[in-house]
């Protein structure tokens, strides 16, 4: 026997709660009983599986992987240190440390002073100040020029630059006053550096050649990578797809019912009742439709079969008397 009422079981307060439960893994109670809703059900189930497992997967490879976070961050760290816990100095006679002797600025006077006093932090080549860095003996930054740092930390994946430019100076090549050359090195400089030609030397010596590359910051064991829409893209795109077929199935079922079940209404009328109960939102029960097409159609074509041969009895049967 039909019901009386159809109650509809995803209302507003019970489709939230049957999304946040997909999303937060867990079971509900209320269970899709159509089509269409069972497709609309499982894409999104799907769609969640995947966020969720790659959030997760994510989540866990950034917490997994040991980052390094240098103990200071800049120069003004270190001449702030009281007491200094970490000991600096530079190559001695070198450019950066004449670059601390003659600088006005407060910070670098400090740190001058400090190399004074410690002539011990002072070192005779760079490389002795590197190995002086790698050690493990003790806390020791090196100070020189971003051009040598550049070349050690591609072959030395324990050693890293930390902050940036202390000052920017160029270099260039001395050469006999109004030499008849001048203009054709310059002109020729600016072009190769124009066509990339000079970027494409460095890259070669500096990132290629000698050991260089070694330590490229997308070698495994860098940072977790982020998840952009390329890596997502394709869920999303099921995603569609999937909800957009559910709601061909669903209108294909809508027109179904009301051309199986009419009530002495027409069928472009019955469809736009149906249609305005669905986009008003208001309740979740409506009174049940009566009548079916298909019933009434062959209880018409075929009468009582019972009714007919007791009629047919009676007619051929005479009294006895007679």
């Amino acid at each position: 026997e039909e019901p009386k009422l159809l109650e509809n079981q995803f209302s507003l307060n019970n489709a939230l709660w049957f999304t946040l439960g997909s999303i937060m893994q867990q079971g509900s109670e209320i269970a899709p009983i159509a089509v269409s809703t069972r497709m609309v059900a499982g894409i999104w189930w799907f769609f969640t599986l995947i966020m969720v497992s790659s959030y997760t997967a994510n989540l866990a490879a950034f917490l997994t992987i040991e980052s390094t976070h240098p103990k200071f961050h800049s120069v003004e760290d270190l001449a702030k240190q009281n007491p200094v816990v970490i000991r600096y100095g530079a190559r001695e006679g070198g450019a950066t440390a004449n670059f601390f002797r003659d600088s006005n600025h407060s910070t670098h006077t400090k740190m001058w002073k400090f190399m004074q006093d410690n002539p011990d932090v002072m070192v005779a080549t760079n490389e002795e100040g590197v190995d002086r860095v790698m050690s493990t003996t003790q806390d020791y930054a090196f100070l020189m020029e971003s051009t040598s740092i550049t070349y050690e930390v591609q072959r030395k994946c324990d050693l890293t630059q930390v902050g940036g430019l202390l000052d920017n100076k160029g270099y260039g090549i001395a050469m006999r006053k109004n030499s008849w050359y001048r203009s054709v090195l310059s002109s020729s400089i600016v072009h190769f550096q124009e066509t990339g030609k000079l970027r494409f030397l460095y890259d070669k010596w500096w990132k290629e050649r000698r050991g260089g590359g070694a330590c490229n910051d997308d070698e495994p064991g860098g940072d977790a990578a982020e998840l952009d829409l390329n890596n997502v893209g394709g869920v999303f795109l099921v995603l569609l797809i999937g909800a957009s077929f559910a709601c061909f199935i669903a209108f294909f079922e809508l027109i179904w019912e009301i051309y199986k079940k009419e009530d002495k209404v027409s069928f472009w009328n019955e469809l736009i009742e149906e249609i305005k109960f669905i986009i008003s939102c208001q309740g979740s029960m409506k009174p049940t439709r009566k009548g079916n097409r298909t019933e009434e159609t062959s209880s018409t074509d075929n009468p009582d079969p019972y009714s007919g041969h007791y009629n047919k009895y009676q007619a051929e049967v005479k009294h006895p008397l007679d």
